[in-house]
């Protein structure tokens, strides 16, 4: 996207080290021309914030979430967790997502729907007119992100078009739905952690359908960004980088 992409192809130019969170990552900055010795291969940061969030395992701090876990837990259903942010999806793809949404709590008695709606009025409108009054669906503001690694965990399913979230949900093994033709994520995709499905109504529908009665499993690979450890990884690679540090460890990160 731009301005991102350009600003990333210039510091990519100055660069001494370059942190890839994945090897697929690395293979594309070595096809760019970067040195192999200039790249470190740490798995990606946010894999450790959510694990570090989960391990507290705060209660829910958003009323509404803490209803909807109670409820859950008394009825034994299930969580779709639903979140729509990027400018490109509002309008006409936000309706169609909706739309799957009111086919999915349809055709699914035991599932329960959360969507923390984007605080623009014009899309909360959006949201609120299609979903307001719908059975077993909670609209309710953005969660703070230990209330969404809460949700994370709970969910079977999640439909999303947010980059982070892709990152973060393969960390408890929960499906995601990409509402997007095409992701930056790519990994979780090979991976079999994901499936793009952009907005059309009835692919949502279908393949939610398909994982909600485990027809389509995801596959049990662990996150491909990492396991929580890139923040350690990425402190020794700076080391080695400075001529300073633990040399066992710099040489960890090297191998």
């Amino acid at each position: 996207p731009f301005p991102e992409e350009g600003a990333r192809q210039m510091v990519s130019r100055l660069a001494a080290l370059h942190l890839a969170p994945t090897l697929g990552a690395a293979a594309e900055l070595r096809a760019e021309g970067v040195a192999r010795q200039r790249i470190a291969v740490t798995g990606n940061t946010v894999v450790d914030a959510v694990l570090e969030i989960a391990a507290r395992d705060l209660p829910a701090r958003d009323t509404a979430l803490a209803l909807l876990e109670m409820e859950i837990a008394e009825a034994g259903e299930r969580l779709v967790l639903v979140t729509s942010h990027r400018r490109e999806s509002w309008g006409e793809p936000l309706e169609r997502t909706l739309a799957a949404v009111q086919l999915i709590v349809a055709e699914h008695p035991d599932v329960q729907v959360l969507f923390p709606a984007h605080p623009n009025p014009q899309v909360r409108a959006q949201v609120d007119a299609a979903l307001d009054g719908l059975p077993r669906v909670t609209v309710t503001d953005p969660l703070e992100y230990p209330d969404l690694v809460r949700a994370l965990r709970l969910a079977s399913l999640v439909l999303t078009d947010s980059g982070g979230i892709q990152e973060e949900a393969p960390t408890f093994g929960t499906p995601v739905l990409v509402l997007r033709d095409v992701t930056e994520r790519v990994e979780v995709v090979e991976a079999g952690c994901a499936w793009l499905v952009g907005t059309d109504t009835e692919r949502i529908a279908d393949t939610a359908a398909h994982l909600l009665s485990g027809e389509l499993r995801p596959a049990q690979v662990g996150n491909p960004y990492g396991e929580g450890n890139a923040a350690t990884l990425a402190v020794a690679a700076i080391e080695e980088l400075l001529g300073v540090g633990s040399p066992a460890r710099n040489q960890a990160v090297a191998s």
